[in-house]
């Protein structure tokens, strides 16, 4: 059976892999921009992403190393005709999310 979502799986898959997260939320908004003058003539439904990430591996790295890391891991879906077009990128160890939720409840 073929997967519906190929370049959402590969994404959960390859971010699960590398970086072992205790979080991965993945937002498939590609419908709100196929609309785009950009996406005329695409026929991916996968084109564009929201990603929140927490992983230790973003341990002591600044947001531009992590986003690096993120980019290397989907290099192939980005690069790809059809692929990936937009990536946004929300990356946070788990302390810092702990810490976010804590101030989230005060």
């Amino acid at each position: 059976m073929t997967s519906e979502t190929p370049i959402e799986d590969a994404i959960r898959a390859k971010i699960n892999e590398a970086l072992n997260p205790t979080g991965l939320e993945v937002f498939n908004d590609s419908h709100l921009h196929s609309h785009h003058k950009a996406m005329q003539g695409s026929t991916s439904r996968e084109t564009h992403f929201r990603l929140v990430i927490i992983s230790e591996a973003f341990k002591s790295k600044m947001q531009p190393a992590r986003h690096r890391m993120v980019y290397g891991i989907l290099k192939d879906e980005l690069a790809r005709e059809g692929g990936i077009h937009a990536l946004q990128l929300k990356t946070k160890t788990p302390e810092e999310e702990e810490k976010q939720n804590a101030q989230a409840e005060q």
